[in-house]
Order: structure tokens, then sequence, then C-alpha cells
């Protein structure tokens, strides 16, 4: 490890009360990642008091085991609208701001979708330089593995500290094709699990992830409607279903985590009720995602309502794992390893902010225009740099961002945009430029349109989403 990796995770393990593992007892861990699938698309009520957060339609049995056996996250959220920063903040603790990973990266056949060519230009592979989970736990004696979706760069993961992969893989797998499920969401798993049982044969703790990806062209019910992200949900249950399996029937499940989440919301006709908005937009129903973990000391059937990202994952990994050695300056998010202690799900993330910050400066799937959204103490913000403006919403009580307070709340509006601006200042966040072409008339609100059911502009599903 280099010089970057010198703030303590030590301290930490201290604030937390954690005790090191000895080595032979590390925990192994396993992230699943589901691909755009809404924080109310599964049969888990996500949040205790909303029952519209669980899905009527969608059926996931294999989540709603993690659920029972776990903690779930009323306000899990990944970090962007869209995939490619979502998965490099996981790889890597740190925001798509401040990686300048704020779009997608390159397709099977094409780049980034026309609208994402106005500046800012995102950087579309993740720097080796960059410490991934996998190089925080390689020290430690874990082997890491990464089967699905990659979709961070066409630099292999190996040179991200993995030992086992499909390769760089896009939308379209291994096999690079127009629709890799089902083949690949089985496949993937099975080749986990007999990496799981490789590492438990050579004595290693494990860090597996699973990122699955989307059904390009499967049609049920005359398009990509609503059928069709069922169908996507259960195929991946099924898959959840078959590793939990497999870790019962290795003797596994007491030293494994388990993580559960998604890349970012629906799309289109799919919906995110009770959530505005979907995919491409920093409303709720694109950045609110499923967010749960079980795991040895994790008390089951609790739903925390403490805010987390896909950023305090690897901090908390590396806190469970007892990794002695300090996390690259750069990480943003912070251990959970206190909150999944706690039987109420209750406690403070130690991350280097307070706000958490949602900066996504491109025009996309009738998003509204390029935005940037701050979250703290249950209030959001969120500034549109096309119209202009800045809306105020309090979640607790307004979930769909319905209500702007933004006029009768300046004092918090005023807050929050001083926190927002100077956190985009420190990163060194690339903005939002003007776009001559944008006709909000076409384009349409996110948040409205998916409010109507109609999806925003959303045009052809490409390749390289």
């Amino acid at each position: 490890m280099n010089t970057k990796h010198r703030i303590g995770i030590a301290l930490m393990l201290m604030a937390t009360g954690l005790r090191l593992p000895a080595a032979e007892l590390r925990p192994n861990f396993v992230v699943i990642m589901a691909e755009a699938q809404g924080w109310a698309q599964t049969s888990v009520q996500m949040d205790d008091r909303l029952p519209a957060s669980r899905s009527a339609v969608f059926k996931t049995p294999a989540v709603e085991r993690l659920a029972r056996e776990g903690m779930r996250f009323a306000y899990g959220y990944a970090l962007s609208p869209r995939c490619t920063p979502s998965r490099a903040a996981l790889f890597t603790g740190v925001s798509p701001a401040a990686l300048r990973m704020t779009f997608v990266g390159a397709g099977r056949n094409e780049g980034p979708v026309r609208t994402a060519l106005l500046p800012p230009e995102p950087l579309l592979e993740l720097p080796v330089e960059t410490t991934t989970v996998a190089e925080v736990l390689k020290p430690a004696g874990y082997t890491a593995a990464h089967f699905g979706k990659w979709h961070v760069g066409r630099a292999d993961p190996s040179r991200h500290g993995f030992d086992a992969s499909d390769g760089p893989t896009s939308n379209g797998g291994p096999d690079n094709v127009a629709s890799p499920n089902p083949k690949q969401a089985y496949g993937m798993t099975e080749r986990g699990i007999a990496f799981m049982r490789r590492a438990q044969e050579a004595g290693k703790p494990f860090y597996l992830q699973l990122s699955h990806y989307p059904n390009q062209e499967r049609r049920e019910g005359g398009g990509r409607d609503r059928d069709t992200a069922r169908a996507d949900a259960d195929e991946i249950d099924q898959t959840v279903a078959q590793l939990l399996t497999a870790l019962d029937a290795q003797g596994l499940a007491k030293n494994t985590y388990v993580f559960y989440t998604a890349d970012h919301g629906g799309q289109g006709r799919t919906g995110n009720a009770p959530l505005s908005g979907g995919k491409g937009a920093v409303t709720e129903g694109g950045l609110r995602v499923p967010f749960l973990i079980r795991g040895p000391g994790i008390a089951g059937g609790v739903c925390s309502r403490v805010p987390v990202t896909a950023c305090d994952i690897l901090p908390t990994i590396a806190a469970l794992a007892g990794i002695s050695a300090p996390l690259p300056a750069a990480v943003e998010g912070g251990s959970l390893a206190a909150v999944l202690r706690d039987a109420q799900g209750r406690g403070l993330v130690a991350r280097r902010r307070e706000e958490l910050v949602f900066h996504f400066p491109h025009y996309d799937l009738g998003n509204g225009g390029p935005a940037t959204a701050i979250l703290l103490g249950g209030y959001k913000l969120v500034r549109n740099y096309e119209r202009k403006t800045r809306r105020l919403f309090d979640l607790e009580r307004d979930p769909g961002e319905e209500h702007d307070l933004a006029a009768t709340r300046p004092d918090k509006a005023d807050e929050l945009e001083a926190r927002l601006s100077a956190y985009l200042r420190d990163v060194g966040a690339q903005m939002a430029q003007p776009n001559p072409n944008y006709d909000p008339a076409r384009a349409g609100d996110g948040a409205a349109e998916e409010r109507r059911g109609k999806g925003g502009k959303q045009g052809r599903k490409r390749n390289d989403e």
C-alpha cells in the first residue's frame, strides 16, 4: 500500500468498539449488486413506516430472507442515477464527483450516449492508482473475485486487485451479446460459488462481488415494462437464493457478511412509486435503492433509518475484517459497523462530512437537466443547473418530493446550498455546461413524468447504460 492509504481505519475501529478478529477467523464478504432495481421493487418493505415501500407485484423471497436474517436500510442510496459512477463508488468508497466518473462507460458498440458528450467530459476508466476494496483486503490474506457486469472501464479487474473475474465486461457480458441473461445471471452465480469453495479449501477469507446485467432485449407485455422488470427481479432473486443455499451447504453462512444493493433506481415504465423520478435523475426514484446486510452479530428483521450509501461498503468491510492499515485518504464513506451492531439499527457513521452529495452534471433520460442533490438531517436540496432552481424537501414527510419547501424554509435551503457548494469546490467537481439545444417542453421533468407514468424522454435503451 502507498502513502495514499494513511488515514486510520484503526481510529474507526476504536470508535466503533470492534475487536480485531484473529487472522484465521476473518469473515468473508459477498456483495450483490442488482441492475436498475428500484427501492420498492422487491417484496421487502424497505421502510417499516411506509407500506408502499414494498411491492405488491414483485416477489423476491430470497431478498425477504436477507431482511428477516439481517438489517435493511430505509435510506439506502446509490451514489449516482447511472451505473458506471455507482459501481466505481462502491469499489473505491469515493464519490463520482471526486473521481470525475459521473457518467456511463463505453458499451459494446458505442461510447456514452449523445447527451453526455456535452461538457463536462467524464472519466470513463477507473484509474489503476485508485485503491479498491479488493486491494484494501489483500494484505490481510483475502482473495477477491468479481463476476458479472464490471462497467468501470477497459482495464482488466486483475489490475484492480481481483484474483478472478469475467473480465472488463459491459452490458453485453463476457459473450458480448445483446442480452446476456439468463445465461450470465446463473453462470456468474455458479462461478461465484465455485470461487467460494476454492477459497474455503485454500483456507483463505474471501471477498466476492456479483454484479447483475440488464435484460436489454427481453420482451414481455409488449415492451420493456413492469413485466420485464419483474422478470429481471425474479432472475436475480433466484440466483440470490442459489448463493444463500451454497453458503449454508458449505458451512460458510455463520462467518460471511452478505450485502445486497443496486446500482440505481428503475427506469421508464417500470416505475419507482412511491418515490419520484428514476434512472438518470437525482430524485429519490433515481438514487434510493434496496440496501440490506446480513452477517455475524447483526440482528434480524431490523429496519435502520440511518442514511447509507455504496461508498460506506468499503470502510464497513475493512472494519468488519479487522484491517489495521489506514484507508486511502480519498475515501468518503464511513464504517456502518456500529449501526450493524445495534439491535435497533441506530448509531453514527463517521464520515469525513455529515452530508451526502449526489452530483450528476449531465443531460440524460428526461431528467430535467444536470443537477446536484445534498441530503442532511432528513432534508434534501436539489440544485438544477439548466433551470437555475433549487428545491427543498423533507424526505421523512414527503418521500415523493412533491412539496418544495425552499420558499418557506429559506434558512434550511441556504444552509444546504452552502454545504453543497463547499463540497463541490473541495473535491474539484466538474460542473455542468448549458446545452443551447435543451428544450424543456420536450425533455420533461424526470420526476413529474414518472409520476404521470410516462417515464420521461426515454428513447431506445442503449448498450452503454
